[in-house]
């Protein structure tokens, strides 16, 4: 199961919960493809590739649909994470109650800044020297990094070294495995998401600009294709 597909499913599931507590018991592909921006083909192909069926008339069963889903992407059970970085990005992420409602729980914070640190709050900070430590108490294999791009590498490798392979990374800078061999031989096989705020707002300065300028609207829709596409590459 490829990554697209993979987040187009937690996409889903995420509208079919919120449809849910709307009180409705069914839904139409079309109704979810417009939701996330894809065509009810690719719904119908999407579920199909992993056993879900509808009718024309009816839909799909919402409970049904959201029930393969959880365990397809293993919602059924409490995913337990840790945060590297606890400065603003990271004490905002710490606070963020969603998380909880996508079972995510952030087991611990972590910083090298000493007065950060708060072992008995409800979320405990602790020194980045115990990352590994509790890492491994928990066998957390998912972390979050929060810190300025100068730590960012360095903070990878505690993680890695911690047993921990899915990174979310939040510093502005581009992060790798450092294990610096082939994705098919590397002992570690890490799964790295970075996340670079500040890129993104600028792509979509420099969207909007071109979508400002007289005649070039058709330079914006092929350079948005463009993107996608190489997404998939």
């Amino acid at each position: 199961m490829n990554k697209e597909l993979v987040l187009r499913l937690a996409k889903y599931r995420r509208l079919l919960y919120k449809l849910k507590n709307l009180g409705l018991e069914r839904v139409f592909s079309n109704n979810l493809g417009d939701a996330i921006g894809v065509t009810p083909a690719l719904v119908r192909k999407d579920f199909s590739m992993i056993n879900l069926t509808g009718n024309k008339r009816g839909g799909y069963n919402i409970d049904s649909v959201i029930q393969s889903l959880d365990e397809i992407l293993g919602q059924s059970t409490a995913k337990e994470v840790v945060l590297v970085g606890c400065g603003r990005i990271g004490s905002a992420l710490l606070e963020y109650k969603e998380f909880s409602r996508d079972g995510i729980h952030i087991v611990a914070g972590f910083d090298i800044d000493p007065s950060r640190v708060k072992t008995t709050a409800e979320t405990p900070i602790y020194h980045i020297d115990q990352l590994e430590e509790i890492a491994r108490k928990h066998k957390i294999t998912v972390g979050i990094i929060a810190v300025p791009d100068t730590a960012a590498t360095q903070v990878l490798d505690k993680m890695i070294d911690a047993g921990i392979s899915g990174i979310l990374n939040f510093a502005p800078v581009e992060l790798k495995c450092s294990k610096k061999c082939e994705r098919d031989t590397c002992p570690v096989r890490c799964n790295i998401q970075n996340v670079n705020i500040a890129l993104e707002i600028e792509n979509l300065f420099f969207l909007e600009n071109l979508r400002a300028t007289d005649g070039l609207q058709e330079d914006v829709d092929l350079y948005i294709e463009s993107s996608a596409n190489s997404k998939h590459d």
